[in-house]
């Protein structure tokens, strides 16, 4: 009678060695730490509990699970994650089912083959990661979460080593992949994706499409970077950094909003993108924009701007902004729009107008909608602006006096005013006379419209920290800032902003010279790096730690189709497919070879002995330090002269020599059996290696000499 071995039955070989239990122990927390934020908590449960069960079987305190308790998990796993699935959002829902097959699957492993599985699925989780965490910091993280899931797969092959040695093994893998790595990213044409990646729902961080009140006054408590920007000549002082996001038009006297015909055409963008000339296509008073800006002495502005996630759509420019990139679309009402949510950092190119007029013609509706106020709102309001009309008749000395109104009267500017009533406006003209920029801005504007002044609310952010390391500027959330815009016949929309008239140091120095951060953005943050902007050198640490997470950006984030040209023309020439396809043959031949070597695949012929070429090459390198061999002395007299002269200057020479010299006398002269031959070669090539160093550090260091 025959007896076959069963497909299910490990075979020899086949068993996980304890060290592959062990790191995939570390790997299975390491693979899911990035995504920690994405998880349920049933997800983080179930997760748990499959990572305590495998740490039971590590130490042998319980066995493999039964197959009843994994099908009953996988059903309570599906069964909740239906239920929260619109909660979460689709993507995140995704993200969760993966993480929790993976678990499962960690949890079930019963052979090596079950272990590469894990290990496959560990490198789609972490590829998974890089569609919302791609700074520097979380790439650095990301490639040691690699390194220990590429340790598993080491480990089925070479068990018997020490983890550092495992660890090596891994890392030298991974060192080998990076010329692919690079010659890809270079190569690869940037195509948009032919598919959309679902939107996750994210707590949504800045500004919103509404706004009340108290909104600016939540954000200044906020330390998380928005946007950061970078000036191709010299960028403008900080007054004019007046960064546009938002328009809001309708006020219902509590609430501000997008006008409903703009929010129309936001939402339909992606399929239906509305367009707004630049301004340097535009004739106005018969003189193009170019003569005109020159006559200006004011000519455009060009910069880059690298948003931060927010998961929303709108992104960030200087008046009047207008970008050429794909990927967003220049609205009507002259902001900058994303075609989809900002959730990952978003790098584009801008040009702005300082001098350009917004909109020298009015149409009836757009008239009508930024005139509207809501009924029987603010009687003592409307009263003072009757007064501004009959005394100043003319639009623009009127508007010259509501702004003085801010700084005669005893106004002040604070980030913790006093509450209001149903009637916000009258309350803080007549009342409490403390506020922020939304206070200030709210009330012009309903001064402005209550005189027969078309006006609306703009938001954005004001101002900006510059980083003098890398030259850029970085904008934080409590930079947001709220300002009126009124329009004017024959200069279009004019931006009017009466918190400089109250506060002037906040528009001209900064959000620093106006308030104490330890009291605003710095309150609920405190572990930010901004608490060391008072110590000059850890904030000198700081911003060098930025410019370099920002070059990042920039040259990896930011490597798209154009700069991927200039940089294969630098190298190619003219850029051809026929110069692309030689160009790569050619360098992975080079990669292929080079790993065949390393991997022992390809050998070449060298004449004479290696060992003895080995040894010459290490008293060749003394000699150059002054410690000469002659012609009749053996190895072992050499290194007899080495120890006597060098054993109290230079110990660990003496050291290495005598053993390299042992080895080598024992791998030319003596019959060794294979065992040992292989382990003086071992020996032989670790010293040879180590006094290489040795001197190459003493030549470098020059802080000592050998001779």
């Amino acid at each position: 009678m025959t007896l076959t071995a069963s497909s299910t039955t490990p075979q020899i070989g086949d068993n996980i060695s304890r060290q592959t239990l062990f790191w995939l122990l570390i790997t299975n927390i390491a693979v899911l730490s990035p995504l920690f934020d994405k998880t349920t908590p049933w997800t983080l449960g179930i997760c748990a509990i499959c990572l305590l069960w495998r740490v039971g079987i590590y130490v042998g305190k319980v066995a493999k699970p039964p197959r009843f308790l994994v099908t009953s998990l996988a059903i309570g796993a599906a069964t909740t994650l239906a239920l929260v699935s619109k909660e979460i959002g689709l993507l995140n829902a995704l993200v969760n089912l993966l993480l929790l097959g993976y678990a499962l699957k960690y949890i079930e492993m019963r052979n090596q083959r079950d272990v590469r599985v894990v290990v496959l699925a560990g490198y789609f989780i972490i590829a998974l990661t890089f569609i919302d965490h791609q700074s520097l910091l979380n790439t650095a993280h990301l490639l040691v979460v690699t390194l220990i899931n590429t340790c598993v797969l080491v480990t089925l092959y070479q068990d018997k080593h020490s983890l550092k040695h495992t660890a090596w093994l891994g890392s030298k893998f991974l060192l080998q992949s990076v010329p692919l790595a690079l010659l890809l990213f270079l190569v690869l044409p940037r195509f948009a994706p032919l598919w959309l990646v679902p939107n996750m729902k994210e707590a949504q961080t800045g500004l919103s499409d509404s706004l009340a009140i108290g909104d600016i006054g939540k954000l200044t408590r906020s330390t998380e970077l928005a946007f950061r920007a970078s000036f191709n000549n010299a960028a403008p002082i900080n007054a004019e950094l007046y960064w546009r996001a938002l328009v809001m038009e309708n006020y219902d006297g509590i609430t501000w909003r997008q006008e409903e015909g703009i929010k129309k055409l936001q939402k339909d963008a992606l399929l239906f993108p509305p367009s707004r000339p630049s301004p340097a296509s535009i004739s106005r008073e018969g003189q193009d924009a170019a003569k005109q800006d020159k006559q200006n002495n004011k000519p455009s502005i060009r910069y880059q701007v690298i948003a931060e996630p927010s998961h929303q759509p709108w992104l960030f420019g200087l008046d009047v902004a207008y970008s050429q990139d794909d990927s967003v679309v220049n609205m009507p009402d002259y902001r900058l729009l994303a075609l989809r949510n900002v959730d990952q950092r978003m790098s584009y190119q801008v040009e702005s107008w300082p001098k350009a007029k917004m909109d020298l013609r009015l149409s009836a509706r757009q008239r009508q909608i930024n005139l509207e106020l809501p009924s029987n709102s603010n009687p003592r309001t409307w009263a003072l602006a009757e007064q501004f009309k009959t005394q100043y008749p003319e639009p623009k000395p009127r508007l010259w006096a509501m702004m003085r109104h801010f700084n005669t009267e005893p106004f002040f500017y604070t980030l913790t005013p006093p509450p209001l009533g149903p009637q916000q406006v009258d309350d803080f003209l007549f009342e409490n006379k403390a506020g922020f920029c939304v206070h200030y801005a709210a009330a012009f504007i309903f001064m402005a419209r209550a005189t027969g002044l078309p006006a609306r609310m703009v938001t954005g952010y004001q101002g900006g920290e510059l980083n003098p390391q890398a030259g850029y500027y970085s904008v934080y959330q409590y930079m947001a800032h709220a300002w009126a815009e009124v329009w004017l016949e024959g200069e279009g929309w004019v931006r009017f902003d009466p918190t400089a008239m109250v506060a002037p140091d906040r528009i001209e120095q900064g959000f620093d010279a106006q308030f104490d951060p330890a009291l605003s953005y710095l309150q609920e943050s405190p572990f930010s790096s901004l608490r060391f902007k008072s110590m000059p050198w850890l904030n000198e640490l700081r911003q060098r730690f930025a410019s370099i997470d920002y070059y990042w950006s920039v040259w990896v984030l930011g490597f798209n189709q154009d700069r991927q040209n200039q940089v294969l023309s630098g190298i190619l020439g003219d850029v051809t497919n026929t110069k692309i396809a030689v160009f790569m043959g050619l360098c992975i031949s080079l990669i292929v070879l080079y790993i065949a070597y390393s991997a022992g695949l390809l050998h070449f012929s060298t004449q004479g002995d290696p060992i003895s070429a080995r040894y010459q090459q290490i008293c060749n390198r003394l000699a150059r330090h002054g410690i000469k061999r002659n012609d009749s002395d053996g190895p072992n007299q050499f290194a007899q002269q080495i120890i006597e002269q060098y054993q109290h200057s230079a110990p660990q020479l003496c050291a290495l020599m005598h053993t390299l010299t042992q080895s080598y006398v024992a791998l030319k002269y003596q019959d060794l059996p294979a065992d040992d031959y292989q382990a003086h070669l071992t020996k032989f090539k670790a010293a040879a290696k180590q006094l290489n160093w040795l001197l190459l550090r003493a030549k470098v260091k020059n802080k000592f000499t050998l001779a």
